[in-house]
């Protein structure tokens, strides 16, 4: 079971093999896979052994203390996983919580700089990376390019701008650009939601101004 597992993955094994690897971690010199298939008949799946409380599994599953922290050691991997990705990948699906990142991640960014901002389909971000501006002809083809590799579905693009300087007209001269990458990403059904201007504290939407 280990050699598949390691070759082939969890896939080439069977829900009963899984946890009987994982009882054999708590209960050692012991053939594992009896129980394993008790427990599931009893809990009713795999899924339903390794979330029940650790009580049930002591009472109705005759296991001891060792084996118990080993069926209940996923369960507890996932949930660290889920808080680790909810923290380094935020969701940003409203404007207060987009602006607060930008409190944040915009500090000390250098005026003229341009930003994209990659996420998935449920507005969580997954890269936020500083474009080049050496050739702004080539800009629409290699956020395309990073929106690909990343397997983005959208992408704001922020533009930081002196204090002061996050108007209208800035707006106006960005919106050029904006289209052009616009219509690039449209090809691969990659949506752009906006492109903003932020600087000292204030910032513009082409969105919201029309211009995107």
């Amino acid at each position: 079971m280990r050699e598949r597992l390691l070759g082939r993955g969890a896939e080439a094994l069977a829900d009963y093999e899984i946890l009987e690897m994982l009882l054999f971690l708590g209960i050692p010199r012991r053939d594992t896979k009896p129980l394993a298939k008790e427990l599931i008949n009893r809990f009713g799946s795999l899924a339903g052994v390794l979330s029940a409380p650790a009580t049930e599994l002591a009472e109705k599953g005759g296991l001891g203390a060792d084996a118990v922290a080993a069926v209940q050691l996923p369960a507890a991997a996932a949930e660290r996983l889920a808080v680790s990705d909810a923290r380094e990948r935020p969701v940003l699906n409203n404007w207060d919580r987009l602006l607060e990142y930008f409190d944040v991640a915009l500090r000390g960014a250098p005026p003229g700089q341009l930003r994209a901002l990659l996420l998935d389909n449920r507005n969580r971000l997954l890269a936020d990376e500083v474009l080049a501006e050496a050739d702004e002809a080539t800009l629409p083809q290699a956020v395309a390019r990073r929106a690909l590799a990343l397997h983005a579905t959208a992408l704001i693009l922020v533009r930081v701008t002196p204090p002061g300087a996050a108007d209208a007209k800035a707006a106006k001269r960005e919106a050029a650009m904006s289209a052009a990458v616009a219509k690039t990403l449209s090809l691969l059904s990659v949506v752009l939601h906006d492109h903003m201007l932020f600087g000292g504290g204030a910032w513009v939407s082409l969105r919201q101004k029309g211009l995107l």
